[in-house]
């Protein structure tokens, strides 16, 4: 077997995010190295599989595929035509199906490719490597036979999922007990875990959300997942210590493990920012946004579609930002772009005569102020319909609830008024609404009580399994009231009925910005060394050196931040003068998220990985960029799916069902 052997973690002399590791490895160490050296053809044709097609996808563009020479995309299971002069490079799975329709490809008298370089997502068995090498007509046809241990699926510059997207039902729902089917999941979701790290060359101290008793009469298997989990992952790493060069053999990073239980607010609370509510509330499909454009030909309009991501300056610098704050900063902008712009200052004069030289530097500026004025006025549309919808569904007061729920501020009496004079609330909202409040209230969904809430909310049986399969996730049975009914304990820290306590130290913010998630207190415990070690145990105990600020390595252990002690106001939103950058003529910060990129991630500290099973969220994810920036130190969320509220919901009502329909989560 041949492995990749380039420096690539966080250990080394170089550092690159996540993402950026995953793809280089892909387009250089992959598709880069499967040169023939043979001037005849320099094009090369690409075969994946299902799962593949979906890694590849993920990291890189066509454009990125293209620039390294593959001139065809494949699929292994379809019908191909043949092309003996062409190399192929084959990126599939380990498994039996793939390994015998490669043979088939390249045994016989007639291969269907000059020569196939070889690469799996992750380790492939003994015996399908006996296979391939007692097939004695392909092996003089195998230019490599390799494995990338890749196979993840980027979502993000720092996050990722395993694409399990019946993790929930699978590991907690009501026939989830030790069945073949949740080992299956649990051992793929290993497999593709730890090839993150094989992928990045990273050694972790692998910490997990432990059970609360470890007596087996009273030990659900639901709490037993995580640590499940933990042993698998553990077990492929310590594979992969020992067969990949350079592997480190000691601990480089940190893994936490955890599942949805540690947090069920984060799923379902309205969050405020630009990213999550353009998925929340808009009807969007992945990262698609699709609006209307006049057409061309003078007819009703056409639908364009645009894709929210990285590649997009103005998204990636308000995706994290306050809803009112993004509104805010995309007028400015649009404002100052018009302003500034000298082709958009000429297109707005009254017909009056130009010279020679303003017409000169109208045509140089016009393909450039073309496509940033379409950029800029497609954010300012979608910020525009994300405040609409935000008032026609007098969201603001429903939002203000939700956190003042959470932090403590309001109780039953504001629930029931609420309830009874905002009826015409959208059914959706009423049950996130009443999610929450079961969290902070669990006594008041035992006996009958539930009953006469769902009533008074006018939700339905079917809504409320929703509230009622929260009890699965919180694991144990010795967890229900002794009448029967459920009751839920989601946070032990919290102080009377607050399942949040205020963050000091925090700059002033929005209204509506005081939720965060529990990952963030989390992982500020990891890093400091304050995680209880009882709650969240190592599979490998960490050594005193690693918990060194000022050691030798500066690598081992991120500088401490000073943190502000004054009161922070969290009722009122701050004063518009928010960091603003200077702006050059383009209309874009001078000092935009993309240009100050490249010098972010110089002397961070150890990278932290937190998986999350059954599904996390916008705001975990946000909080991962913010940590990574506070703490120094690199922080990529990794989880079984990335869902909206509406999707989880949907999920979790699905719980309490025998047979879970794949169809009836496509939302």
């Amino acid at each position: 077997m041949s492995f990749s052997d380039s420096e690539t973690s966080s250990h080394g002399t170089e550092y690159r995010n996540f993402k950026h590791v995953s793809r280089d490895r892909l387009l250089h160490e992959m598709l880069g190295s499967s040169g023939s050296g043979d001037s005849r053809s320099s094009w090369k044709v690409l075969i994946m599989d299902k799962v593949t097609v979906k890694v590849m996808s993920s990291t890189c563009k066509m454009a990125d595929i293209t620039d390294q020479g593959v001139s065809l995309v494949e699929d292994l299971f379809r019908r191909r035509q043949p092309l003996p002069t062409m190399d192929a490079i084959y990126f599939i799975q380990p498994s039996k199906e793939n390994v015998v329709m490669f043979l088939s490809d390249m045994s016989g008298r007639e291969p269907l490719y000059r020569k196939a370089y070889v690469y799996f997502s992750s380790p492939i068995p003994k015996d399908l490597v006996a296979r391939i090498k007692n097939d004695t007509s392909v092996i003089p046809r195998i230019g490599a036979l390799g494995e990338m241990n890749l196979e993840y699926f980027p979502i993000d510059s720092q996050g990722f999922v395993t694409d399990h997207e019946r993790a929930l039902e699978e590991l907690f729902g009501e026939s989830a007990q030790n069945s073949r089917r949740t080992d299956a999941c649990l051992n793929v979701m290993a497999t593709r875990i730890a090839t993150v790290f094989a992928s990045l060359k990273e050694f972790p101290f692998v910490r997990y959300r432990a059970p609360k008793g470890r007596d087996a009469s009273t030990t659900n298997f639901r709490e037993l997942v995580p640590e499940k989990l933990a042993t698998a992952i553990w077990n492929n790493i310590t594979m992969y210590r020992s067969s990949i060069p350079n592997f480190p053999q000691k601990e480089t990073c940190e893994l936490l493990i955890l599942d949805r239980s540690v947090d069920q607010i984060a799923p379902v609370i309205h969050e405020w920012t630009y990213d999550a509510m353009c998925h929340d509330l808009l009807d969007m499909d992945g990262n698609k946004y699709v609006h209307e454009v006049p057409s061309k030909s003078g007819g009703p309009p056409e639908k364009k579609e645009v894709l929210l991501e990285d590649q997009d300056p103005v998204w990636l610098e308000l995706r994290h930002t306050h809803i009112a704050d993004a509104s805010e900063r995309l007028h400015d902008r649009f404002t100052n772009f018009v302003s500034k712009n000298k082709a958009a200052q000429m297109e707005q004069r009254d017909g009056g005569e130009l010279s020679t030289r303003d017409l000169q530097k109208m045509v140089q500026a016009l393909p450039q102020y073309n496509e940033q004025k379409e950029r800029l006025s497609i954010h300012v549309e979608i910020a525009g319909e994300l405040n609409k919808v935000i008032k026609e569904t007098g969201l603001r007061e429903l939002g203000q609830l939700e956190q003042d729920l959470v932090f403590g501020d309001a109780g039953t009496k504001e629930m029931i008024h609420f309830l009874r004079t905002k009826q015409d609330t959208a059914g959706e909202n009423k049950l996130r609404l009443m999610m929450i409040y079961a969290s902070v209230y669990p006594e008041k969904f035992e006996g009958d009580k539930a009953a006469k809430l769902m009533q008074l909310a006018k939700l339905s049986p079917e809504d409320m399994k929703a509230v009622k399969n929260m009890r699965m996730l919180e694991g144990s049975e010795k967890r229900k009231a002794s009448s029967g009914s459920f009751s839920l304990k989601f946070d032990s820290q919290k102080k009377g009925k607050a399942a949040r306590q205020d963050r000091t130290g925090e700059e002033e913010t929005w209204q509506l910005f005081r939720f965060y998630p529990v990952i963030e207190e989390l992982v500020e415990k990891m890093c400091k060394g304050d995680l209880p070690k009882d709650d969240y145990q190592c599979m490998n105990s960490p050594q005193p050196a690693t918990r060194e600020v000022n050691g030798s390595s500066a690598r081992n252990a991120p500088p401490k931040t000073a943190e502000s002690t004054n009161p922070r106001s969290v009722r009122s939103r701050r004063t518009p003068n928010w960091a603003r950058s200077r702006t050059s003529d383009d209309g874009y910060s001078s000092d935009s998220n993309l240009r100050s990129f490249s010098t972010d991630f110089k002397n961070m500290g150890q990278r932290i990985f937190v998986f999350i099973i059954g599904g996390a969220t916008r705001s975990e994810l946000r909080v991962c960029h913010k940590l990574t920036s506070k703490l120094r130190r690199e922080v990529v969320l990794g989880t079984t799916s990335l869902d909206d509220p509406p999707q989880y919901i949907t999920k979790l009502k699905l719980l309490s069902e025998k047979e879970l329909s794949v169809d009836s989560l496509r939302i």
